[in-house]
């Protein structure tokens, strides 16, 4: 670390404490003895998300949670569960190894999430995000949450 003051290339570190999301060390400048603080944060890398034209957007948390709240409209679902599933499916695509990801592995992780929360939410999500173009695949989707289907 370059001093701010006197610009020596070398200093010690008299204290650190995490900070949250940063980490604070407090320096000793070994040239003329002044202390300055520096703050190290984490570098995220961005997640990209491979739409269905093979376009790519960054992954926008925000985007996530407007399709969730769309398909939980009017339904018994808190806003903290909502929060939850986002949390739990950005968590996931953070912590996989891909700087990219298809949309459909994203779509696939919320349908999962709202199959397990709330059938009519899940069955409106999957009724946009698979693009029904006819009542008999809507059906179809309804029928595989049934618990007597054969």
């Amino acid at each position: 670390m370059i001093c701010p003051y006197c610009h020596h290339a070398e200093d010690k570190v008299v204290d650190s404490r995490s900070s949250g999301v940063s980490i604070r060390r407090r320096r000793e400048c070994l040239g003329c003895g002044r202390r300055f603080t520096t703050y190290e944060y984490i570098e995220a890398i961005p997640l990209t998300v491979i739409k269905r034209d093979n376009s790519r957007e960054p992954f926008m948390r925000e985007k996530l949670l407007s399709g969730i709240n769309a398909a939980c409209k009017k339904r018994p679902v808190s806003r903290q569960t909502i929060e939850d599933i986002a949390t739990r499916i950005e968590n996931s695509l953070m912590a996989s190894e891909n700087q990219e990801v298809h949309y459909d592995a994203i779509g696939n992780m919320v349908m999962s999430e709202l199959r397990k929360v709330d059938p009519v939410a899940y069955v409106r999500f999957a009724s946009v995000y698979r693009e029904f173009k006819e009542v008999g695949e809507f059906v179809a989707q309804v029928m595989q949450l049934s618990p007597d289907k054969k």
